[in-house]
């Protein structure tokens, strides 16, 4: 059985399987009607497999922020892959590189996208990101997200420099149904953050989202900001914070991981929120993070609904990808075969 239609009878096994599914591959339509529509032309335009194939191919993974070091390493394992398969048909190559997109992704082993919750005990996740790249708009989605799971959940409103930061965080918490915990503009964010962990214990909410700030104009500065947020939160409950999400704007593609690199020298990072992934034609950032980093992804944006904000799923995003093309060709093959 081919990997396409082994991911295809996988994701057909439920209906919430199918819906997430569904959402992947509407959220990456900008990216499929950009970079897998030139991998498919490119396969349509060649008859047989040869080096100027893959120089080509090299040329789109790159444009697509895959990431020079995966695109060679991608390019390796293909050349060997389809010596192995001894093809020399271009339309093999949709598949290999499904699969070797899931390979690269995961590096042979499960990778760990679930998000460190507490059992029975207070859970803290504190957000970290530059401003302008969703941050706060995705503590609202997650909010919304653990509240319909039946969570009772806290916002602290860390973010007390950029004008309006708090405000919008308070338009989540009405939107929501969730208490926020702010002090006044220009305060200190450590001070915020003793405050919400006091509240989120002693109201006995099971889960405190961090929103903090963003400036990177003075680099030192911030990265010795988020130290001293993360001691006095250690200081209140020494396992914490659970999870630092680094939230990163997929539309910024090279940018995002520069951004990356810089945040995870100063923190602990241990998963990223790729914001907007529908928003941008090069959807091959995700490789180059996980790779390039070693952090998993956790969470993708894949529009602008409350829902649309979902769990990152290697073998759902490669799916995305390529979907149409497989059931195009599919349809066309029944067709000459009746």
């Amino acid at each position: 059985m081919s990997f396409f239609k082994k991911l295809k009878d996988k994701f057909s096994g439920s209906q919430e399987q199918e819906q997430t599914t569904e959402k992947y591959t509407e959220g990456l339509t900008k990216t499929r009607t950009g970079f897998a529509a030139k991998v498919n032309n490119l396969i349509a335009r060649y008859r047989k497999i040869d080096e100027e194939f893959f120089e080509e191919l090299e040329e789109i993974l790159i444009g697509a922020d895959v990431g020079f070091e995966t695109v060679m390493e991608l390019i390796d394992e293909l050349k060997m892959e389809v010596k192995r398969r001894n093809t020399n048909d271009p339309e093999a190559i949709r598949e290999i590189i499904t699969e070797k997109f899931v390979d690269i992704y995961t590096d042979g082993a499960e990778v760990q996208s679930d998000l460190n919750i507490q059992e029975s005990e207070l859970t803290v996740i504190l957000f970290v990101g530059v401003n302008g790249v969703g941050k706060t708009t995705t503590i609202g989605k997650l909010a919304h997200k653990f509240k319909e799971d039946g969570k009772k959940v806290i916002l602290a409103a860390g973010d007390t420099f950029r004008a309006g930061a708090i405000d919008q965080l308070e338009v989540w918490g009405e939107r929501t149904g969730v208490d926020v915990i702010k002090q006044s503009e220009g305060s200190d964010p450590a001070a915020v953050m003793y405050d919400a962990v006091r509240a989120a214990k002693s109201r006995g909410a099971d889960i405190l989202l961090c929103d903090t700030a963003g400036r990177l104009q003075n680099k030192v500065n911030l990265m010795n900001e988020l130290q001293k947020v993360k001691r006095v939160i250690e200081r209140e409950i020494p396992d914490a914070p659970h999870e630092v999400l680094l939230v990163v704007d997929a539309t910024t593609g090279q940018n995002a991981l520069i951004q990356a690199k810089t945040f995870k020298e100063a923190t602990d990072v241990s998963g990223i929120v790729l914001t907007k992934l529908d928003g941008t034609a090069k959807g091959g950032i995700v490789l180059a993070i996980r790779k390039e980093l070693g952090v998993p992804v956790k969470f993708v944006g894949l529009g602008e609904k409350m829902d649309d904000l979902q769990p990152f799923n290697a073998e759902k995003y490669a799916y995305g990808l390529f979907a149409q093309a497989f059931e195009e060709k599919e349809v066309a093959d029944n067709e000459a075969g009746e």
